[in-house]
């Protein structure tokens, strides 16, 4: 039996793709095994949102080889899609795939030799239709990730993103609840429905469709908890939000990301919202989900962003309030618009901005964790730690860790929250 390993770098659509992707090899008798390890054919499913990213995509393909020199080396995922040529340099790469034609990896991998170097990348930007990967099961996880869409039209001027994945295609609302279905039937309670531009789901087919697919799913059997990934703001207004306040199966946490809170900058940014129109929202989800966490991703550094840009954002930020927050600083990406900007920030102000932030958004995160101590809480449990606590995730997307001799993993308990440090609430378990 032939062993395929695989490799996942960057998001959640990634990491949906490299199951789906491996499913298709299992199915046609391939043993699955880890990547530093012994495999014929080793697949690496690459990110370029930063350029570290890219730096770590180059990395790990170089390591590919390490324990099977006669393997063959498959590069997919967004930094091959957006410089193949780049990839193609890479000693030992035989492959390069691109973010669309997954689902001929296998075929593609057999017809090929160790001598191959091979390109099959097009222009994504001709792809109108969603590509069908579907996935039965997840290894070694607790939640099931579901894509429901591709692609994304937005443009923001720092984002390589568009240009990587192309144009919006929505999944057929059917093949979503469908794998939902068997998720659930294979022991999976809680989805997260995932894409690239979650909140453009069904657009391109001329009509929203994320509420509608949110409702269907609240109804399904075996499904106990339905989380979005990262959302854009202004998709969750006060309509929408009115028509998901009854799925009670919807967790009340939502990551809406904001990048600035700045005005100025978010102009600069090509972001589609306001700061005052930011604000709406977050009031408008605070007022109909009790205890719901708002966490979110903010950039320092962006070209042009003056001190005083700068305060701005550190003062909205405090407003909000938030749950938490993903803090990283502006990375140049060719072909972008910002990066050809004259006024870059120079990395040492970037590095100063962003430890600002990330000092404050610890502390708020420290706060709202505070806030349940005396409370209790749903757990879903997921993992034990190597000092014998089983760490698992509240609705609200708290990591909460209780002592347990007992294997506890994916079971639903009430835990009392007695304390909190470093971002995570520790309790017992009352209800076993």
């Amino acid at each position: 039996m032939k062993k395929a390993a695989f490799y996942t770098l960057g998001c959640k659509v990634n990491q949906y793709e490299t199951e789906a992707m491996s499913e298709l090899f299992a199915k046609k008798g391939y043993e699955l095994c880890d990547f530093d390890g012994y495999a014929d054919i080793y697949v690496i499913n690459t990110c370029t949102v930063t350029s570290m990213s890219d730096r770590k995509s180059r990395q790990v393909i170089r390591r590919a080889k390490k324990h099977n020199p006669n393997a063959l080396v498959i590069v997919t995922g967004c930094y091959a899609q957006t410089n193949p040529e780049a990839v193609l340099k890479i000693d030992d790469v035989n492959l390069v795939i691109g973010t669309s034609d997954r689902k001929r990896i296998v075929e593609l991998c057999e017809n090929l030799t160790k001598t191959d170097h091979l390109s099959c990348v097009g222009d994504i930007m001709k792809k109108h239709e969603f590509e069908e990967l579907n996935i039965t099961t997840y290894h070694e996880r607790t939640r099931a990730y579901v894509k429901i869409q591709e692609g994304c039209n937005q443009f923001c001027s720092y984002c390589i993103i568009p240009y990587a994945r192309g144009p919006i295609r929505s999944r057929e609302e059917k093949d979503v609840l469908e794998e939902t279905k068997i998720m659930a039937k294979n022991g999976y309670s809680e989805i997260v429905y995932t894409g690239i531009h979650v909140a453009s789901y069904g657009i391109d087919k001329g009509r929203p469709m994320l509420c509608g697919l949110l409702c269907k799913a609240n109804k399904i059997d075996g499904i106990k908890r339905i989380r979005l990934s990262s959302i854009e703001p202004m998709a969750l207004n006060e309509s929408f939000i009115e028509s998901i306040k009854e799925c009670d199966k919807l967790c009340n946490h939502f990551h809406l990301s904001l990048q600035s809170g700045c005005d100025e900058t978010l102009k600069r940014m090509n972001r589609k919202y306001t700061t005052a129109e930011y604000r709406k929202i977050v009031d408008g989800l605070r007022r109909h989900f009790p205890d719901i966490a708002i966490t979110t991703d903010i950039m320092t550094g962006f070209p042009g962003e003056t001190d005083e840009e700068f305060e701005k954002t550190l003062k909205f930020v405090k407003e909000m309030n938030f749950a938490d927050a993903h803090i990283f600083q502006y990375s140049p990406r060719n072909g972008t618009p910002a990066a050809k900007r004259q006024d870059q920030i120079k990395p040492e102000i970037k590095e100063k901005r962003s430890k600002e932030l990330i000092e404050l958004c610890s502390e708020m995160r420290d706060k709202f964790i505070a806030s349940f101590i005396g409370k209790t809480l749903e757990v879903q449990f997921e993992q034990r730690r190597n000092d014998n606590l089983f760490e698992g995730k509240t609705t609200n997307y708290i990591t909460v860790a209780v002592p347990s001799e007992e294997d506890i993993h994916a079971k639903y308990y009430n835990v009392y929250i007695e304390s909190a440090k470093d971002g995570i609430a520790y309790g017992k378990i009352i209800d076993k």
